[in-house]
């Protein structure tokens, strides 16, 4: 059974509830990318399922150049793949109860890792995680779930369709509020995650996806 957590605290965007111009997105995403790209971290992963130090995760989606959600659902964007020669035959499912104190889930196999920081629920919550099996994307429940909060959500990117490649386009880290919508083509998004690009010191390529959120439902990584 859902806990009822307190009330949501979403950021608010001015241009909430109004549609952004095409101009005016077009003009935020070149400034967006610009800043993710041009991000490092000294942190070197060691291999797709290495983990991050969540500490550190935050404050890298922290200061990854936007300050909150962006609420507008004329945003479209194209979920990303997971590499093709490593594409899981079914999805991946992991159930975790996360107390007052806070905790992690994560799934090893697709490289994804969630910290729930102490003060984020007021009461145990089981909470379940499930890939997708074609593109980088997760259903979270139980869905409309609150968090007092910020979750710090990481994904290695060596099993998706950018490993060992330098980006063509930024990341985005977008929220989806129906479930069952197919993921194929450009599809509408709700919101944009505050999120940061991890590049590898040494390479220069993209490692992990790092993104702050404060609800449930279905989130996906992206590009333009």
């Amino acid at each position: 059974m859902a806990v009822a957590l307190a009330e949501s605290r979403r950021s608010r965007h001015p241009f909430s509830g109004q549609m952004m111009k095409p101009s005016l997105f077009r003009s935020f995403g070149v400034l967006l990318g610009a800043f993710l790209i041009s991000s490092c971290s000294d942190s070197v992963l060691q291999s797709p399922t290495s983990p991050i130090d969540p500490g550190s995760a935050q404050a890298s989606a922290k200061t990854g150049g936007v300050t909150g959600a962006l609420p507008d659902a004329g945003i479209e964007l194209k979920a990303l793949w997971w590499n093709r020669d490593w594409e899981p035959q079914n999805v991946v499912r992991v159930t975790k109860t996360i107390y007052p104190s806070g905790g992690v889930i994560a799934i090893p196999k697709t490289g994804l890792t969630m910290s729930f920081p102490a003060g984020a629920v007021t009461a145990p919550i089981e909470i379940t995680v499930t890939s997708d099996d074609k593109y980088v994307a997760y259903k979270m429940e139980p869905s409309g779930t609150q968090f007092l909060r910020d979750i710090t959500v990481t994904q290695l990117l060596g099993l998706t369709e950018v490993s060992g490649a330098r980006l063509r386009n930024p990341l985005f880290a977008a929220y989806i509020p129906d479930d069952k919508l197919s993921l194929s083509g450009k599809i509408q998004v709700l919101e944009i995650e505050p999120s940061r690009t991890i590049f590898s010191p040494r390479t220069g390529l993209p490692e992990a996806q790092v993104w702050l959120i404060k609800h449930f439902s279905r989130y996906m990584l992206a590009s333009g």
